[in-house]
């Protein structure tokens, strides 16, 4: 719920002002993922997987099935940056990339639960996972399945949480 989630402003790719809870996640299916724009590590392959998930979504990406991949460099990910990742990976509607004031990204990241129980780890963001959280706001499932997993499996996990 919006107590715990916060609603956080945050910026969308598109330059919109969105709140966290109310406006992304409350009554939705969601899957969410953690990003930077200038990561030459995991980013890459994780944003080209989400693209084959938001492909394999179809119709559903944006109506049923919401995606979000949070920066985890908001002091340097604009929303232009942003823009210019998403056109880069050609995403579509129903994909939305999100920006904020780093402690309030910072976190909203920990509520998700991607953070590493060890400072040192945890602070060196170019370790962070492949992982996904998938969630049904509606029933209150969460999930955390691996996004470089098969897409099959994904949208099978999606399934399962609605």
């Amino acid at each position: 719920d919006a107590a715990y989630f916060t609603n956080t402003p945050l910026r969308t790719h598109e330059g919109r002002i969105v709140r966290f809870y109310d406006d992304l996640l409350k009554d939705k299916l969601v899957v969410i993922n953690m990003m930077y724009t200038t990561c030459t590590g995991i980013c890459p392959a994780n944003t080209a997987a989400i693209k084959a998930l938001h492909r394999a979504l179809g119709a559903r990406a944006g109506k049923e099935v919401f995606l979000y991949s949070l920066s985890l460099r908001p002091e340097f990910d604009s929303p232009a940056a942003l823009r210019d990742y998403a056109r880069l990976y050609d995403t579509g509607p129903g994909w939305t990339f999100l920006t904020g004031v780093p402690a309030q990204v910072d976190a909203i990241r920990r509520k998700l639960g991607f953070y590493d129980s060890n400072p040192a780890f945890d602070a060196d963001i170019s370790r962070h996972t492949g992982m996904g959280r998938i969630g049904n706001l509606r029933s209150g499932r969460w999930c955390t399945a691996p996004v470089l997993g098969s897409t099959r499996q994904l949208v099978s996990t999606i399934n399962g949480a609605a």
